[in-house]
């Protein structure tokens, strides 16, 4: 299963004809495996990495650390698990260091995020700091270069 994995998050667009050739293994036998890992939120997800700005759409991305009050047998997952419901947001990881949370959110100017960081997250109760940088430029993002102005040069994986 380790290999299946392996394939899709690299290529979430492989199909399981094609895994099981890549892997020397029945189509059926990919299929159900792939539909057990669904079922048990191994696999919680396909996404696709757009270049919004190659298509003309301005987005602006910011990554906001957080600090919160851990709260009594919960610690920390009641407050995240309440930001992860925002639309905005995009990303929110536990973090070690200087502020428990990293929340991303996504919006369509600097004015909607930072309406956003003060009217909806600042106001949580048990947030006590937030700190918000704006997202530039993206390099690479997931693993994949966004714009290096020359063509994909990886490899072509074959069974």
């Amino acid at each position: 299963m380790k290999e299946i994995l392996e394939l899709l998050e690299n290529d979430a667009r492989l199909t399981p004809k094609t895994i099981a050739v890549m892997l020397n293994k029945k189509e059926e036998e990919v299929e159900q495996a792939i539909k057990e890992l669904e079922e048990r939120k191994v696999i919680v997800g396909y996404q696709t990495l757009v270049d919004w700005e190659k298509v003309g759409e301005e987005k602006v991305s910011a990554i906001i650390e957080v600090k919160i009050t851990p709260q009594r047998d919960i610690g920390y997952d009641a407050v995240a698990m309440r930001i992860c419901r925002f639309p905005e947001v995009k990303t929110v990881r536990l973090m070690s260091g200087a502020y428990d949370l990293i929340v991303v959110i996504e919006g369509q100017t600097m004015r909607e995020v930072a309406t956003f960081v003060t009217q909806k997250l600042a106001s949580i109760e048990h947030v006590l700091s937030t700190a918000t940088h704006f997202v530039l430029k993206n390099y690479k993002y997931n693993g994949i270069i966004m714009d290096d102005g020359e063509e994909d040069r990886r490899l072509m994986v074959t069974p």
